[in-house]
């Protein structure tokens, strides 16, 4: 329980950072925001490649398509918390 804890704050942190490295420019977020809209993405890609269009990584390895789908979500999600709280993205 607390390794999925911990693993999900390490890999929203990554999502996250990656999230931000895709936008140009500086964002005013702090790091506690962008690991918890990494953690959100990471979820929602997961969600969107598994649940709905079936995406299983059958040879093994890294899952690839879920850090690319997930750090595209964290850069629409900092994209859109930027706009929500006025602060400029």
């Amino acid at each position: 329980m607390l390794g999925a804890i911990i693993g999900a704050i390490v890999a929203g942190l990554i999502i996250g950072a990656l999230g931000r490295l895709i936008l140009p420019g500086k964002q005013n977020i702090s790091i506690l925001m962008t690991i918890v809209i990494g953690i959100i993405a990471s979820l929602a890609a997961t969600f969107i490649l598994g649940s709905i269009f079936g995406y299983e990584n059958a040879n093994g390895g890294v899952r690839w398509w879920y850090w690319i789908v997930g750090a595209i979500l964290a850069a629409l999600g900092i994209v859109l918390y930027g706009r929500m709280s006025k602060r400029p993205v």
